[in-house]
């Protein structure tokens, strides 16, 4: 395994500063911002067309030891507005050119649509009754869900991309089994970005999480993000939150970074079970400690991490 960084927490650095960076800090992979909610900082979202300025970037990175591992373009490509809904399925498609460009992942989110034709805003179904929200549940799928994704599976393939997904709260993919499902239902091509700082809270095993993805070959890409659970805020208001990210003594759960929320009773079993399945691509770390400065998180995170990462093939065994 290789460690990264989802750089979009590098966003008010030059390319060049960031890269320098990672570089001092002994990373070996990048995840590139490039449109949607993680922004664009560098204007990556065209440079595929432009084959002067991408070889300039490839040439960039690799000047610092650094490969490239996944593009970031998390948005809402479904969204009801159609105009959030377009410029996010235009970044989507940008960030799949530009993956081709690096043999990489492009990682995103599935979205959320309205519940219902002719809705302003993305309705994010939690329960199954009253009736309404089933059937809201079923039109997100059936609807949109299944059918968008069908088409982006097929023009990835063409171009020798799979799609990650974070399964993401307030998104229709939030929980491994979906992601399974729409894997099922609309091609091969898509799967998961493994992050289970979204899991811890759900009440959602991440260990066995990995293990269901890894059974269902679909683990393209992992975050390394941890959570914290208040157990005294989450005694009051449980865990489906809506409080700002930034009200840190109220919130049932809180991001933290690796190695603040769980330790080695997590991280190594984590680990492990995804090299049981094979995964032997990058943890990209994910910076959204709110305690933290960016600087100090990340670096421990970093730190951290290079305690339970497994890097080597594992040796012959000779004892069985």
């Amino acid at each position: 395994m290789k460690l990264g960084v989802m750089a979009a927490c590098f966003g008010g650095m030059k390319i060049g500063e960031a890269l320098a960076y990672c570089k001092k800090v002994g990373l070996d992979a990048i995840e590139l911002p490039a449109g949607a909610y993680p922004g664009d900082p560098w204007n990556l979202g065209g440079i595929h067309e432009d084959k002067a300025k991408l070889n300039a970037l490839k040439k960039q990175i690799a000047d610092a030891g650094l490969i490239v591992q996944g593009i970031a373009v998390h948005g809402n490509p479904v969204h009801p507005d159609q105009k959030i809904a377009q410029e996010h399925q235009q970044a989507h498609r940008n960030g799949v050119m530009l993956a081709a460009a690096f043999e990489t992942v492009v990682i995103n989110f599935s979205g959320c649509p309205g519940g219902a034709p002719g809705d302003k805003a993305p309705n994010f179904v939690t329960c199954p009754w009253p009736d309404e929200f089933a059937a809201a549940a079923e039109y997100q799928w059936n609807e949109v869900i299944i059918p968008f994704w069908k088409k982006e599976n097929d023009f990835a393939a063409k171009q020798g991309v799979n799609i990650a997904f974070e399964a993401h709260p307030g998104m229709v993919l939030h929980n491994p089994e979906d992601i399974v499902r729409l894997r099922d239902a609309a091609g091969k091509n898509l799967g998961a970005n493994l992050d289970p700082s979204h899991f811890f809270w759900q009440g959602i095993d991440p260990v066995e999480s990995a293990r269901y993805l890894g059974e269902n070959e679909c683990i393209f890409h992992v975050h390394a993000k941890d959570c914290a659970t208040d157990k005294r805020a989450a005694g009051r208001c449980g865990v489906l939150d809506i409080k700002s990210y930034g009200d840190l003594k109220n919130r049932g759960w809180v991001f933290r970074t690796v190695g603040y929320g769980h330790g080695d009773e997590f991280w190594k079993p984590f680990i492990s079970m995804l090299r049981m399945y094979d995964y032997d691509g990058v943890l990209s770390i994910e910076h959204e400690d709110s305690l933290m400065s960016m600087r100090e998180g990340f670096e421990k995170a970093v730190e951290y991490l290079n305690t339970v990462i497994i890097r080597e093939e594992a040796s012959v065994a000779t004892w069985f």
